[in-house]
Parts: structure tokens; C-alpha cells; sequence
């Protein structure tokens, strides 16, 4: 196996180069649809006279923290405790828990300067000192486990994605194997599966010449790639990654976090899978240069701190990641992406969950079709689970552990297909409903079909529409749904699995 490539020749930037910037996922009054390229010479001697401006102005303010007695002394400062020249809150700073440079694992809070988790202590129910509640059912912090809502015979069942390939103990041998395990719209994603094994050594990042090595090195190189982890690692990224066609990143035998950074851009590209890593907490990315390829480095208006964004892209399958708390979506597939299959994934602590479609103007969403199978949404999550525009989505065997606002939504008349899932309602009356369309008329003729679905706690599905709803898969893309019930065993095992090297991966 190849440790990383060695460069013909020294990356190269060309500043002067245009690249597509992102875009805005959900502005319904957004003036062009196409990203536009950002020229660099517009920009650099105003930047450059701004900064010089904002130094001078700025220098006695920028020496925020006094060393004796380490406090801070400027006025609006995030916090009183001063930790490498900064202002903190070790109180609640999660990268500064109750001293300088302790970090908080996900998906652990910083509450009175200890790390607790809120998905499980009952103190710290969701949040700082939310303490759970035994009685009313209309309270939002009272307790109920989820169990009550599950089937006694709950017990791990491999799905039709995971028995094609963890009961064999040669996988770390043959990797590339995976490939031909994806069911869905996303079942033609090749990845890396005809090119080389690189293998990731380090979580350094540099945006405009990476080495090899590390992640991004591995990522914009153009032939195709399968990429491993030589280790376990955080990598926080400085920029967004840009992935480019044919990679495959596969964290299976590693335990590998993209996080507290801008993380996954996958624009332009077909071909890319992505499997068995964590992403969370990720950031917007700032304005600037960063390398999409070998020969090519671009100015980006900056990542808007989804966790994977999917746009004017075809066949991506991203398969048992662990996706939480991120700035914006946690994955969001727009500009007439098509071909894509998200499967086997854990979802949690998050607000807009999935969008697909870019706005409610932007037709040439007609031709996606993404197929979101055997995943878990599980706890502190409120919408889009997906949020669906002009497209189709086949929503097949996936489970949900309550939500806040809805499950399933739409506009511009999508076409949405919920087969075999289970679905937990919310305590709150107002919020049983696992469907969500937003327009004042003509949805009734929208195809949102519901059947084999499990409901409980009061959940409940509107339908609508007629004629045919079977999603237009080809014979290598179709699967067998499993009725809803099955559900819980189905998907025991989202997100990344603990694979040992030599033993099957169960």
C-alpha cells in the first residue's frame, strides 16, 4: 500500500484562476442559481489595505488578556479567563472545559466547567441543567426512554448493505469490495474501487498545497483513489475539502473525526463514496484559496458549515457515518445532484437535518433522485429528515427517534415515497405529524405516499396524490423493503462500526 504519493512536481497555486464558489442552500430569493467565480485581483489590494487598517486599529485590543491574574480586560469579551492570548469561558468553552485546553469529546457539553453528555444525563437533559422529569407528558424535558416505543425482539439484523460484505473476515484485504455493495439511486458510485489504496498518516491540513500524507493530499488528486486511515485522528480542517471524481474515504478499522472545522464539499464530481467516519461541529469555511486538484487552485467565497454538501454532483453513497451538530445542514444535496444514496448513517443534536433541492425556483432539481435507507435519526433533531424540492426521494427502512417540528417535508412539488420506516412522535400534540409541505394549495396532487410505515407515540403520515409512486430504479438499484416493524433491528448498527482487522465486521 502506498503510504501517499510522491509529486512529480511541486503543487502549484494559480491564483488567477476562477473556481465555482457555494452557495446559499436555501435562499428562496436568491438572484442567479449558478455560482459565480470571485475574481482575485477585485479583492486583494482592498483586503490588504483593510487589514493593515484593522491591525493598527485593532492592535491595543488585540492583547485581550492581562497574564497576572489572567482575566480579560476588553469590554464585550467572550468570557473572563484568558487561555493562550484568548478570552474564554472555561465555564462553558467545550475546547476549554473548566481549564485551558481541555476539550469536551463529542457529543459532550461544557456545563459549570465539566464535560457531560446531554443525549444522556438526566441532569443535563439536552442541555445545561435541564434536569429530566417524570409526569407530564406535554413537558418537553420530561423523561421517557424510547425503549417503551421499540419491539422486544429488537436484535441486530443485517440489512441488505451490510450482509454483502461485514461477514467477511477479509474486508481490511479487500476493501475495494464495498463498492459493490450500495443499493438506490447511488448504486452505480464506483469511488475509488479501480485505483490505488492511499493511506492517510496525518491530520495536518493545508487548503493550498497539502502534503502527502494527509487527507486533503488524498481527496483532489485525479485518478482514482481508495483512502484509508493509518491511524486514528481528528482532522480539523482549514478549509473546506473539496473531493474530486473517483475517491473513496473509508474509515473502517480507524476511528476518524472530521470536525471543529469547515468539512466535505463534494461539487461538480460523480463518483465519490464516503464511508465509516465521524463528522461534527463543522464550521463555515472563510473566503479564500483552496485546491480543488493537482493544477488547480481557486478562490471560494467560503463553505456555508454543512457537514457534507452535494451539489451539481452524480453517484455518492455515503454509508455509516456518524453526522451532528453542525452550522448548517448536515448534508444537503442541491444544483441538480441525481444518483445519490445515503445510507446506514446516525443523525443527531441538530436543527435542518437533510435538504434536498437548492430553492423553490431552481427546476433542474427535476432530475435528482437520492435513495435515504437504513439510517437512524436519533436524538435532538427538529426537521428536514428530508426536506425535499422537485425531486425524488425514496425513504425506505429508516428509524426516528422523535422530532421537534417534522420529519418529512417539501415544496415544489416533490415526489417523496416513505416505504417500511418507524416513526416515534414527539410528546407534543402539535407535532405528530410526520409530514410537512409547505404551500398553501395544489399540494394535494404532490405523490407523498406512505405504506409499510410503523407509527408511534401518535405519529401520523399525510398522503397525496395518484398514479404510480415505485421509484424508477433500474434492476442493479432496486432492494427489497423490509416492513417497519423490522426497522430497529435494520439499523442497530448505524453509523461507523468498531471493524478489527481479521475478523468479520459485526
Amino acid at each position: 500500500m502506498l503510504a501517499a504519493f510522491a509529486a512529480s512536481s511541486a503543487l502549484s497555486t494559480a491564483p488567477s484562476e476562477e473556481s465555482f464558489v457555494d452557495d446559499n442552500d436555501d435562499a428562496a430569493e436568491e438572484v442567479s442559481d449558478i455560482p459565480w467565480p470571485e475574481s482575485q485581483e477585485k479583492t486583494t489590494s482592498s483586503l490588504r489595505g483593510t487589514m493593515r487598517f484593522l491591525a493598527q486599529k485593532t492592535r491595543a485590543a488585540a492583547m485581550t488578556c492581562d497574564k497576572y491574574p489572567r482575566i480579560c480586560r476588553v469590554k464585550g469579551s467572550p468570557g473572563p479567563d484568558c487561555c493562550k492570548k484568548k478570552c474564554v469561558n472555561v465555564k462553558t468553552d467545550k475546547l476549554n472545559c473548566g481549564k485551558c485546553g481541555k476539550k469536551c469529546k463529542y457529543p459532550e457539553i461544557c456545563c459549570k466547567g465539566v464535560c457531560v453528555n446531554p443525549m444522556s444525563n438526566k441532569k443535563h437533559c439536552g442541555g445545561c441543567n435541564n434536569k429530566c422529569k417524570k409526569g407530564s407528558a406535554s413537558n418537553a424535558l420530561d423523561y421517557k426512554p424510547l425503549s417503551s416505543y421499540l419491539p422486544s425482539y429488537s436484535k441486530k439484523v443485517l440489512n441488505i448493505i451490510d450482509s454483502c460484505w461485514r461477514n467477511k473476515p477479509n474486508w481490511a484485504s479487500n476493501r475495494r469490495a464495498l463498492a459493490d455493495c450500495a443499493v438506490g439511486f447511488g448504486q452505480g458510485a464506483m469511488g475509488g474501487k479501480y485505483g490505488a489504496i492511499y493511506v492517510v498518516t496525518s491530520s495536518y491540513d493545508d487548503p493550498v498545497n497539502p502534503k502527502p500524507g494527509t487527507l486533503r493530499y488524498g481527496v483532489i488528486q485525479t485518478q482514482p483513489l481508495w483512502i484509508i486511515f493509518g491511524k486514528d485522528m481528528v482532522i480539523t480542517l482549514k478549509n473546506e475539502l473539496i473531493v474530486n471524481s473517483f475517491k473513496t474515504i473509508d474509515g473502517r478499522g480507524s476511528k476518524v473525526e472530521i470536525a471543529y472545522g469547515p468539512c466535505i464539499t463534494i461539487q461538480g464530481v460523480s463518483h465519490v463514496i464516503v464511508h465509516g467516519i465521524s463528522i461534527h461541529d463543522c464550521k463555515p469555511g472563510k473566503s479564500g484559496m483552496v485546491r480543488s486538484s493537482p493544477t488547480h487552485v481557486g478562490r471560494r467565497r467560503g463553505s456555508d458549515g454543512d457537514g457534507i454538501a452535494i451539489f451539481a454532483a452524480s453517484n455518492v453513497w455515503i454509508d455509516h457515518c456518524f453526522i451532528a451538530h453542525c452550522t448548517d445542514g448536515l448534508i444537503d444535496v442541491i444544483h441538480a445532484s441525481t444518483g445519490i444514496t445515503v445510507s446506514n448513517n446516525y443523525f443527531a443534536q441538530h436543527d435542518k437535518v437533510m435538504l434536498l433541492g437548492h430553492n423553490d425556483g431552481y427546476s433542474a432539481d427535476k432530475v435528482m433522485k437520492v435513495t435515504i435507507a437504513f439510517n437512524h435519526f436519533g436524538t435532538g433533531l427538529i426537521e428536514r429528515m428530508p426536506r425535499v424540492r422537485f425531486g425524488h426521494a425514496h425513504v425506505a427502512n429508516n428509524r426516528y427517534d422523535e422530532w421537534q417540528m417534522y420529519a418529512i417535508g417539501g415544496s415544489a412539488n416533490p415526489t417523496i415515497f416513505s416505504e417500511g420506516n418507524y416513526f416515534i412522535a414527539p410528546d407534543n400534540p402539535f407535532s405528530k405529524q410526520v409530514t410537512k409541505r409547505e404551500a398553501n394549495s395544489g399540494w394535494k396532487n404532490w405523490k407523498w405516499r406512505s405504506t409499510k410505515d410503523v407509527f408511534m407515540n401518535g405519529a401520523y403520515f399525510v398522503q397525496s396524490g395518484y398514479g404510480s409512486i415505485a421509484p424508477p430504479y433500474f434492476r442493479t438499484q432496486s432492494f427489497p423493503v423490509a416492513p417497519g416493524s423490522m426497522v430497529p433491528a435494520l439499523t442497530s448498527d448505524a453509523g461507523p462500526l468498531s471493524c478489527l482487522i481479521g475478523k468479520s465486521c459485526g
